[in-house]
């Protein structure tokens, strides 16, 4: 999808800050409103600011195409079929390859999930024209706040990345109920708070079958502990809106650090661009695009409930010089306050469980790591283990 100019010329916004077309000094100021607007600007020299050490630079950039990555860095995930799994004859069959999908990659495409593909086109399509928006429409929602509801922001963590990530990004608190959250979304463009808001809803719908699919493949039915009745009426839900524009120099950064996710489950829809990345057998493989197709994956919450059945791998964002890339996540886990541990079925010694792994955690204690963290090799999962 084509992103297009601000309304000021390129050459405008660099006489603005007194440089010249092509390159930028590592102005933080500058930095700080986005690549979008160093995009914008027509540089053609990567700022200081975004180049990686050497040790962490993802090399060769990433094919805009599908086909120029070499196959032997590729990955092609499992693919969960929903329709599939509401046939009788068929459900076991698909949970199987579900619970194969969690424990081996932490990672699956999930196809005939029920949200159509006129809402999919509608939501990309509304998120591209939100950042083409002019710069100061979009900064009205900047917050260096990681906690804030609905954020317009750059980078990974900003206020603390010693290397910033090629990335814009707008976050939208989804917290049920939606309806009283919406109004605190952007009203621009005139259709954002429809369309997000029928997205939001309709991934939810999807991730509720999915997670107690995943539930049910891991042999917990009901949830004792009440887990999965709050993932299914009142869990948190939040949305980010992701922007990589082309970049001049793509070997030297990237759109996102290696990550794990937080929550339960991830649900990301992205555009025809490649770029995602995650670690395989210690490499990092691009994840093929599956047109109409979720990108799901396993959250570290999930990883602990599971007592480590599911894996909650760490993924990355490559950039491009050609094309622009938008993609959607939808985070779904249990409210701020509920802790987390390795369900009672897993690890009931009376009912031949298994030794517990993780310790208990929140949500409140991930993002209290996050905002104190500086969002590079993350190592939550880590501080929870305990073996």
């Amino acid at each position: 999808m084509a992103i297009v100019g601000l309304a000021n010329t390129a050459d405008d916004l660099l006489r603005q800050h007194g440089k010249t077309r092509g390159a930028v000094d590592d102005d933080d100021d500058y930095c700080l409103k986005g690549v979008r607007h160093l995009s914008d600007a027509g540089i053609t020299r990567l700022p200081g600011r975004y180049v990686l050490p050497a040790c962490d630079r993802p090399g060769r950039s990433v094919g805009a195409a599908a086909g120029d990555t070499p196959a032997s860095a590729r990955v092609k995930l499992p693919v969960v079929d929903l329709a599939r799994l509401r046939v009788p004859s068929e459900r076991d069959g698909v949970l199987r390859t579900l619970y194969a999908a969690c424990r081996d990659y932490g990672f699956f495409h999930l196809v005939n999930h029920g949200v159509g593909a006129e809402s999919v086109a509608a939501m990309l399509g509304v998120a591209a024209r939100f950042f083409e928006l002019p710069f100061p429409e979009r900064a009205r929602y900047m917050s260096p706040d990681v906690r804030a509801p609905v954020r317009y922001g750059t980078s990974f963590n900003q206020a603390n990345d010693a290397v910033l990530c090629w990335r814009d990004f707008l976050k939208l608190s989804c917290a049920p109920p939606l309806r009283g959250v919406v109004l605190s979304w952007p009203d621009s463009p005139a259709d954002l708070r429809d369309v997000a808001a029928a997205y939001a809803e309709a991934s939810r719908r999807a991730f509720v079958e999915v997670v107690g699919a995943a539930m049910e493949a891991m042999g917990i039915r009901g949830a004792e502990d009440g887990v999965m009745e709050e993932l299914t009426s009142a869990g948190s839900q939040m949305m980010t809106v992701n922007c990589y524009p082309a970049c001049p120099q793509p070997e030297l950064t990237l759109g996102m650090p290696p990550h794990s996710d937080y929550g339960f489950l991830t649900l990301v829809l992205q555009d025809e661009v490649e770029g995602l990345q995650v670690m395989h057998d210690g490499e990092w493989l691009t994840v093929d695009p599956v047109p109409g197709s979720f990108v799901v994956n396993v959250g570290d919450h999930f990883e602990i409930y599971s007592n480590g059945r599911y894996k909650s791998v760490l993924h990355r964002v490559r950039v491009n010089s050609t094309r622009p890339r938008i993609s959607v996540a939808s985070f779904h886990s249990v409210g701020a306050q509920r802790v987390v541990g390795p369900a009672p079925e897993l690890i009931d010694e009376e009912r031949g469980g298994e030794p517990r792994r993780y310790m208990d955690t929140d949500f409140a204690t991930f993002l209290a790591y996050l905002a104190s963290a500086e969002g590079k090799h993350k190592n939550f999962l880590q501080s929870r283990r305990l073996d």
